[in-house]
């Protein structure tokens, strides 16, 4: 991997995912503001962040299809002005709709940011290397989301949560000119196909029995991932284990620190494993994702008062190990055509949103169940009644893997 490839493919594309990763985590950190301002439940909070996973997850299949026409640079650069503008109206808007519209177009326009990236780095870096290539890339993420936690939480002793999203707005507008301009041009393999075979590219990434083997516990164990960081993992801490907001913000902190590190070697462990042993990346990524239902089985049956002492370093655990998830992305690609490397990872990431869509709304509508412990605190049972369900629909689709691999 050339310095040039790094300088201007790498980079820039990881600028973008660490925008896109920074708007996914920043509501754990604003919740109180929106929920105060706004007078909002834990079900509206729930689906005001999940819009943005909605958006995202709608535009995944169709993302595909231009990605193997069009190339990564063009159609990144040209759905992160999207984003902007929406940072922008998240800013500027004044009640729960326009926050719900705005939200949905921040994930509308941040949908290319990875599956372009991983489209890039197809075209441009030997494939032996993806995993690793896609570990930096997702390490970049990592970064945004530890940029949403303290940092944002400093940043509101001198703004609010509407001078944040327009500092965003204008980093995403200058995100899509360096992409524009800064990242070279390079033919789509699949650029002079029809729209029906493009279609049929999907299809038959939809019926391939490895695609589904692989699908449901990757789906499963993400959502839950990005559900959690990215909105519930906050209030867990302020409602169960009663910490304040500031120590809640540096927890978070810490998590998505571990996260990053989790991102980053991940990817070096499974690159590394598969040069000397051929071992797979799909068993690396078993194995860290067994390891995730563990720490989250450990927070869910825990007693709240058990956990002073240990709570910070099982989440540090459970967000480390939850992102050895990415590496099925990259063990699909390996297995598919080059020019299919676009529809495979968006067809997977559509089933992935689409699930954290429903977990991050449907874990606030659990938790309205209960009747609340004070303004915006939720029971303790709320959350671990959700966080069960979560469980136990992981370990069914971890069987469904292990039984088709």
């Amino acid at each position: 991997m050339s310095p040039k490839l790094i300088l201007r493919i790498f980079l820039p594309f990881a600028f973008g995912y660490f925008l896109s990763y920074l708007y996914r985590a920043v509501n754990a950190v604003i919740a109180p503001d929106l929920t105060a301002e706004l007078g909002l439940g834990a079900s509206a909070l729930g689906f005001l962040t999940a819009a943005y996973f909605l958006s995202f997850a709608a535009f995944q299949l169709p993302l595909g299809i231009l990605l193997d026409r069009y190339g990564p640079r063009r159609i990144e650069a040209g759905l992160l002005i999207f984003a902007a503008i929406g940072a922008g109206l998240f800013a500027w808007a004044e009640n729960v709709q326009s926050l719900i519209l705005a939200r949905a177009l921040i994930g509308f326009g941040v949908s290319a940011c990875l599956m372009a990236s991983f489209k890039a780095f197809v075209m441009w870096f030997p494939v032996n290397r993806l995993p690793l290539i896609n570990g930096f890339q997702m390490t970049a993420g990592g970064l945004g989301a530890l940029t949403a936690t303290a940092p944002v939480e400093m940043a509101l002793n001198f703004t609010d949560w509407r001078g944040v999203f327009w500092v965003l707005a204008g980093l995403t507008a200058f995100a899509a000119v360096l992409i524009y301009f800064g990242v070279p041009e390079r033919e789509a393999e699949d650029r002079h196909s029809t729209l029906k075979e493009a279609f049929q590219g999907v299809v038959s990434v939809f019926k391939s029995p490895l695609f589904w083997a692989v699908a449901p516990w990757t789906v499963m164990s993400q959502a839950t991932f990005l559900a959690l960081q990215g909105l519930w993992v906050g209030p867990w801490f302020m409602d169960v284990a009663g910490l304040d907001r500031h120590a809640t913000a540096q927890n978070l902190f810490w998590i998505a620190a571990s996260m990053t590190m989790g991102f980053l070697s991940w990817g070096i462990v499974s690159d590394r494993l598969h040069k000397i042993w051929g071992i797979r990346p799909m068993t690396v990524a078993s194995v860290g994702l067994i390891l995730a239902m563990v720490c989250l089985l450990l927070i869910t049956f825990q007693g709240a008062d058990q956990w002073m002492g240990s709570t910070l370093v099982v989440w540090m655990v459970f967000g480390f190990c939850a992102t050895s998830g990415i590496l099925p992305y990259a063990a699909l690609s390996q297995s598919f055509p080059p020019h299919l490397a676009g529809r495979v990872n968006t067809s997977l990431n559509l089933l992935v949103f689409v699930m954290a869509f429903l977990v991050q709304w449907l874990i606030g509508a659990v938790l309205d169940l209960w009747p609340t412990q004070g303004a915006g605190v939720y029971a303790a049972a709320g959350y671990q009644t959700a966080f069960a369900l979560l469980l136990v629909t992981q370990a069914l689709a971890a069987v469904w893997y292990f039984k088709r691999r």
